[in-house]
């Protein structure tokens, strides 16, 4: 019944079933099905010659463990070792045999003490040093955890993905993503690319490693596909820590690591060596940060901006219509990512309206409702759109607001016909600060740019980025630039001087790191292709190397006479009683900002509302002596007789 195995029949086991065969003495105690299992598993010849007979015929089944030792060039004790700490993991009874035969240790998983007494059935010397310092172990193949008992009575274990990859069913690692990307977010000349840097790699002596940084996520990550199915491999994205034992996972499952970070600037980070990935290795960031992989600087690829006609090609890929596709590819600079996102939202809305095809308001409709710019927390939408009636500055403002809607336009080109000093070191973003005092209209400008150019706007909050962990800040605003320039939004810092401000002598180290701060926003403002309007109330507050770098600089002042004017004609509206003579008198007597016209018109509208009449001369005149004694100031003399007069 327990007659020992043939030497035939011994080469067409699982390798598991003979090692612990080895262990079934002729002495051994049976009567239990543990011992029972072994004898049924004992070969006829000895060990040795009972394991090169099935090294000569292994199983089919085999071939992929046979593989891997090959590749890991893993010694014939760390074989042992795999086969055992595998085969526990899916196999209920060699599970059982493996914590009989140790007890009383606890627990099923192999010790290294078992491996040794069958590594010296085998007559292999130094099985105990081979597995701590063996390729097995540096893979991290073959895991153990520091227990504080001593080496032999440690418990080996093989990662389960592997322990499927083994036999042949493991494609996935929980935790990390295997689905494509869509490649269709690159553009010709990115595939081509990715072809060329796939050549590179494969060429490399020892395996490679590339990073590839793009301003949108998906698009990194649909660059580092591209160059895996290049290779022959598919892409799997890790995202937070790197799982022991990915690398020679990967080998065997025929895939390519991923690395998807996303550093801070400034930021080092030293990359996992991965070892038995035997193929490049991948990182898929943004613009910043730093990278090192087995003591070296990576190959760099930095994904640009698609040029007009390749933003068209993307467009005609979501719309039918080759002229408003082309129109869109000129108009509106912003990468794949982007331009999926406003297709699908426009596509959206024009199947709630019962039409099928996508026309041009429902793009500019996706586009202004700011459905695709992924800025998170950092940055709130202004979602109003202000018309040329709402906007009430001077004439000579007004053509300086025009000039720069103009240099937004044609921001992209503006260098294409000038010689090469004004070619270099360009950069197609435009910087501008609005100075003046409070209420005169600076934000209500920036939300007339952003309705002009047809763009989003969104407001910085400075407390929304900033941080109390050093580093932290200066992450967040790379995050915020990078999506901003990847959208084609426009960005308002309000108040900027609480975040550009004058850079100060260090006498702490909150010093320190607050001029570290203000040289990383100088330096990424000259660096920033998009948009950028900043408001504040004086132009003293700014360190002068910023104001260098800005593309323009306007003034706005208080409101005379004919803008307080229009001011008012356009707060109040047509609901109104007010004389001729008596919105004149306001205009020249009040001097108040269009702020404070705004917030005293909303405070007449409640009293005339609420008695179902129109807004009367002493409605205005409350509202206005309410916004004076706000300003700590007295009610102009020339209105304090008209209030107590005023119907």
């Amino acid at each position: 019944m327990n007659a020992p195995l043939p030497l035939q029949a011994a080469t067409q086991v699982a390798l598991h079933d003979l090692l612990l065969g080895f262990l079934a003495a002729p002495g051994l105690e049976v009567g239990s099905a543990e011992a029972d299992w072994l004898h049924q598993r004992r070969p006829g010849t000895d060990p040795v010659a009972a394991l090169s007979g099935w090294l000569k015929q292994p199983p089919a089944s085999a071939l992929p463990l046979l593989g891997l030792v090959a590749h890991l060039q893993l010694g014939l004790a760390e074989l042992v070792a795999v086969a055992l700490a595998s085969a526990v993991e899916t196999d209920a009874m060699a599970s059982r045999v493996v914590a009989w035969l140790q007890a009383p240790l606890p627990g099923s998983r192999p010790t290294v003490g078992l491996v040794t007494r069958i590594a010296e059935q085998l007559h292999i010397e130094h099985a105990a040093a081979q597995l701590a310092q063996g390729a097995a172990g540096r893979s991290r193949v073959l895991q153990w955890a520091d227990t504080g008992r001593p080496f032999t009575e440690t418990a080996l274990q093989v990662p389960l993905p592997i322990v499927l990859a083994l036999q042949g069913q493991g494609g996935h690692w929980p935790g990390l993503s295997t689905t494509e990307p869509d490649l269709a977010l690159l553009t010709p000349a990115s595939l081509q690319a990715a072809e060329r840097h796939a050549k590179a790699l494969a060429s490399e002596a020892d395996a490679g490693t590339l990073v590839v940084r793009a301003a949108h996520p998906a698009e990194a990550r649909a660059a580092c596909a591209a160059v895996a199915n290049a290779l022959g491999r598919r892409p799997v994205f890790v995202e937070g820590t790197v799982p022991d034992g990915l690398g020679a996972w990967a080998w065997m499952v025929q895939a390519m690591p991923v690395i998807v970070a996303e550093a801070a600037p400034g930021e080092h980070t030293v990359l996992p060596e991965l070892d038995g990935c035997g193929g490049p290795v991948l990182v898929a960031t943004g613009f910043d940060g730093t990278f090192t992989r087995h003591g070296s600087s990576p190959s760099p690829w930095t994904l640009p901006m698609p040029g007009p006609v390749e933003r068209g090609l993307l467009w005609q890929r979501h719309l039918n219509d080759a002229a408003l596709a082309d129109r869109m590819g000129h108009s509106q600079r912003c990468g794949a990512a982007h331009i999926e996102q406003i297709a699908r939202a426009a596509a959206h809305q024009a199947r709630l309206e019962g039409v099928s095809e996508v026309a041009q308001a429902h793009v500019v409709g996706a586009i202004r409702d700011g459905a695709a710019p992924a800025l998170g927390t950092l940055a709130e939408r202004v979602p109003e759109t202000i018309d040329d009636d709402a906007l009430v500055v001077p004439v000579a403002l007004g053509a300086e607001l025009e000039g720069l809607r103009q240099r937004c336009c044609l921001r992209e080109t503006l260098t294409d016909a000038l010689g090469p000093a004004a070619r270099t070191r360009y950069r197609p973003g435009v910087r501008a600060l609005l100075v003046g005092p409070s209420g005169t209209g600076k934000t209500l400008a920036a939300g007339w740019l952003a309705s002009r150019l047809g763009l989003p706007l969104y407001r910085i909050d400075a407390a929304s980025v900033s941080s109390k962990y050093i580093g932290e800040t200066e992450k967040n605003l790379s995050q915020l630039f990078a999506r901003a320039e990847h959208s084609d939004v426009v960005l308002l810092f309000d108040e900027a001087d609480s975040l550009f401000g004058k850079r100060t002598d260090v006498k702490e180290s909150n010093d320190r790191f607050a001029n570290a701060q203000t040289n990383y926003l100088l330096q990424r403002m000259e660096s920033f292709e998009g948009i950028a309007i900043l408001t504040s109330n004086s132009r003293a507050r700014f360190d002068a190397a910023f104001t260098r770098r800005l593309d323009a600089i306007l003034e706005f002042p208080a409101p005379g006479p004919q803008e307080r004017r229009r001011l008012w004609l356009n707060h109040l509206g047509t609901g109104h009683a007010l004389s001729t003579a008596q919105i004149n008198q306001l205009a020249a007597v009040c001097d108040l900002a269009g702020g404070h016209v705004r917030n005293a018109t909303l405070m007449a509208s409640v009293s005339a509302l609420q008695e179902r009449r129109a807004i009367g001369f002493a409605d205005v005149l409350m509202g206005v002596a309410a916004e004076y004694r706000k300003l700590g100031r007295q009610l102009p003399s020339g209105l304090q007789a008209a209030s107590g007069a005023a119907p």
